[in-house]
């Protein structure tokens, strides 16, 4: 054995190890010294950040393309050009890229709706919260399928995931209260207004995303006349509505 009982390497065969690479070396008439045990070997490769955000991409699309067995590791890398090395080190399993995913989805959501200022106008502020849950959804349609499309067998949100989904519920929330506080909502129960308000903003993007609310400019007209809409019905006195 090349090794002692303390575990190090035997005097021995350090030395018989040098006099082999030596004589080898010698017979091919190279004269450079040979590397000796313990010299610094090449490092793993390190992946940035746009190699993780591309196999998160990747991964979403082929999950909403082909379901659960159209996600192997190898697919995945091969969308992006890397190597299945790539996503063992920078997410250590399959599962842990699935769940990455859905975690992805709703961080790129809660950057959209905190990119919204909060101003003194709480009702203008709830139009512009749901036209950002709108472009996020344009932006990254095969990662909002993910969130908030049919449950996919397999695909276990992590508990970053669920926190970054309670938060930007929360967001909708918080604006929904000020709104009534100031007078332009009724009522003094944020949740059940939130709960309709999600759920038309939801329907719109889902259908959006389809194709269901035709060319741009139509969509966006769409969008607009539904959340007038929604303001005058919630509307303390719906005869005399809120300008937005």
């Amino acid at each position: 054995m090349c090794r002692d009982a303390t575990g190090s390497r035997h005097p021995r065969c350090v030395t018989l190890f040098h006099n082999i690479v030596t004589l080898g070396w010698a017979r091919q008439g190279l004269h450079t010294d040979p590397p000796t045990i313990g010299a610094d070997l090449p490092r793993p490769r390190e992946y940035d950040e746009s190699t993780r955000e591309a196999l998160v991409e990747a991964a979403g699309r082929l999950l909403v393309a082909g379901g659960l067995d159209a996600v192997t590791t190898r697919a995945v890398a091969a969308e992006v050009g890397a190597t299945t090395s790539a996503i063992y080190a920078l997410f250590g399993s399959k599962t842990a890229l699935l769940a990455a995913v859905h975690e992805e989805g709703f961080r790129g959501l809660d950057r959209s709706l905190r990119d919204v200022a909060v101003t003194q106008r709480p009702l203008a502020d709830l139009r512009e919260l749901a036209l950002a849950y709108r472009r996020s959804a344009r932006a990254r349609p095969h990662l909002y399928q993910v969130m908030f499309g049919p449950p996919i067998a397999g695909l276990q949100p992590g508990e970053a995931g669920e926190q970054l989904a309670g938060t930007t519920l929360q967001r909708l929330v918080d604006t929904v209260a000020r709104c009534q506080r100031a007078g332009v909502l009724a009522g003094d129960e944020p949740w059940p207004v939130t709960r309709q308000l999600w759920a038309l903003v939801h329907g719109l993007a889902s259908l959006e995303l389809r194709g269901a609310l035709g060319p741009d400019e139509d969509a966006q007209a769409t969008w607009e006349q539904a959340l007038r809409t929604a303001a005058r019905g919630l509307a303390p006195d719906p005869d005399r509505p809120p300008t937005v």
